[in-house]
C-alpha cells in the first residue's frame, strides 16, 4: 500500500499558488493553463508532450509552461511522481518582470523544460517557504531572484518577443469558444466560424493550437470553474455555470485536469485572505485510489 498526497497552498503575499504532489501515478490529459507554471521533478520519470514535441523528464529537471501552452504528461516507469510547482498569473508575472527589468511585458519561456537546472534549488526554497506559510521578506526576495534567473536563462530575449502569428480563422474559433463555453457548442458552429468543413477545421485547429477543439473547450470550462470555486461557488453551481451537463461529469473532468475534486479545490480558498494550505491523502491499492 502506498500513500498519495496532494497539497496546495495559496500565498497571499506573493499571490501565487504552490502545489506539492507526492506518490502520484495520474496521467494528465492534453490541456493548458491561463497562468505560468514553474515545476520541479523530485522523483519519478515522466513523458511530457508540449506543443507537439515530446520530452522525457527526470528528477532535478524543471518544467516551464507559458500561459495557454498545451501539454500532457504520464508516468513511464513504475515509480510514482513527486512534484512541486508554483503557478503565477500573468498579471503577477508582469509586475515582477517590470520590477526586475523596467520593461512592461510578459516573458515567453523558450522551452518547456530545463534539464538538471541550477535554478531547481531556488525554486524548492521558495516552494518550501510558501508551504510553511513564512511571512518574512526572504520569501519575496527568493521569488524575485528566481524570476530574474529564469528570465536570464530560459526566456526569449525581449527584443525578439512578438505577437503570435496564428491563423485568423482559428483565432476566431478560439474566441468563440472562450465567449460561449457555457453554451451548447457544435462542430457545425465552429466550422462555420472557420469557413471550413468539419474535417479541415479539426485538422487546422489541432495543428495550430496543439490541442483538439473539444479539449480546448474542456480546458476553458475547467479554468472558468476554478475561478468560480476560488470565489466561493458551490461545485454544483460551478458545473452548471460552465456548461457541464451534471456535477458528476464536472467532478470527473476537474479531477482529471487539476488532480483534486472541485470541493477539495474550493477548500483551499475558504481562508484565502489569511493565506491557506490544504492537502489530501489517498490510499493506493493496486493502482486504484480510495478515500480514507
Amino acid at each position: 500500500m502506498g500513500l498519495e498526497e496532494r497539497t496546495i497552498c495559496f500565498d497571499k503575499d506573493l499571490e501565487v499558488e504552490a502545489y506539492h504532489f507526492k506518490g502520484v501515478m495520474q496521467k494528465f490529459p492534453n490541456h493548458f493553463h491561463e497562468y505560468y507554471v514553474l515545476g520541479y521533478i523530485e522523483s519519478g520519470k515522466r513523458r511530457l508532450s508540449c506543443k507537439n514535441n515530446e520530452y522525457t523528464i527526470f528528477p532535478g529537471d524543471l518544467v516551464l509552461f507559458n500561459p495557454m501552452e498545451n501539454h500532457t504528461c504520464e508516468q513511464i516507469d513504475q515509480n510514482t511522481l513527486d512534484y512541486r510547482c508554483i503557478n503565477i498569473k500573468p498579471e503577477i508575472m508582469k509586475k515582477a518582470v517590470l520590477e526586475i527589468t523596467g520593461r512592461d511585458y510578459l516573458p515567453q519561456f523558450s522551452q518547456p523544460m530545463a534539464f538538471d537546472s541550477e535554478q531547481s534549488s531556488l525554486l524548492c526554497e521558495l516552494h518550501q517557504a510558501i508551504m510553511e506559510e513564512q511571512d518574512d521578506f526572504k520569501k519575496e526576495e527568493t521569488f524575485i531572484f528566481l524570476i530574474e534567473q529564469l528570465l536570464n536563462e530560459y526566456t526569449i530575449p525581449y527584443s525578439e518577443t512578438k505577437e503570435s502569428n496564428q491563423n485568423t480563422e482559428i483565432c476566431e474559433v478560439c474566441s468563440y469558444i472562450e465567449e460561449h463555453y457555457a453554451e451548447h457548442i457544435t462542430l457545425d458552429d465552429l466550422s462555420k466560424i472557420a469557413k471550413m468543413n468539419k474535417y479541415s477545421m479539426l485538422r487546422s485547429f489541432t495543428r495550430i493550437m496543439g490541442i483538439t477543439p473539444y479539449r480546448y473547450l474542456e480546458t476553458v470550462r475547467i479554468n472558468s470553474a476554478k475561478k468560480l470555486l476560488e470565489n466561493g461557488a458551490e461545485p454544483i453551481d460551478a458545473a452548471m455555470e460552465t456548461g457541464f451537463v451534471d456535477q458528476s461529469h464536472f467532478s470527473n473532468f476537474f479531477k482529471e485536469f487539476i488532480g483534486l475534486t472541485p470541493k477539495q479545490y474550493k477548500n483551499i480558498f475558504i481562508n484565502k485572505k489569511k493565506g491557506a494550505c490544504w492537502g489530501t491523502t489517498d490510499s493506493l491499492i493496486n493502482g486504484l485510489s480510495r478515500k480514507p
